[in-house]
């Protein structure tokens, strides 16, 4: 290691290490946030469902990519059968990702509508 790159790593180290600080300088008088309301179960209810319904987007949006992948995939596979096993593999994996995401869903909703008691209408 050259004297370039010690004095590099050592100036680079420093600065991480101010940073905290130089921030903290920034803020004339800092205070604390004695402001605030409790947590709701709704609110609780409202966060399980926006994660929930993201994760299943993101989860059947992949399913579809692998299942147009293995189509695609057998479509160009021929008269080779180990392409074509592979390509079927696939899009069997797709169509099952896609059932065990909407499943864990459907649990997902369910378990945010018995934490927050709507489940049942009580």
């Amino acid at each position: 290691m050259n004297k370039v790159q010690k004095i590099g790593y050592i100036s680079m180290t420093a600065l991480v290490l101010l940073v905290p600080v130089l921030v903290l300088a920034a803020l004339p008088n800092p205070t604390l946030p004695v402001t605030g309301s409790a947590i709701t179960l709704q609110e609780i209810q409202d966060r399980i469902e926006q994660i929930a319904r993201f994760l299943i987007i993101v989860g059947v949006i992949l399913a579809v990519i692998f299942i147009i992948w293995g189509g695609i995939a057998y479509m160009f596979a021929g008269g080779d059968e180990t392409k074509s096993t592979a390509a079927k593999d696939r899009i069997k994996n797709g169509i099952i990702g896609a059932a065990v995401v909407l499943a864990v869903g459907v649990i997902l909703q369910t378990v945010a509508g018995l934490i927050a008691r709507s489940f049942f209408n009580v």
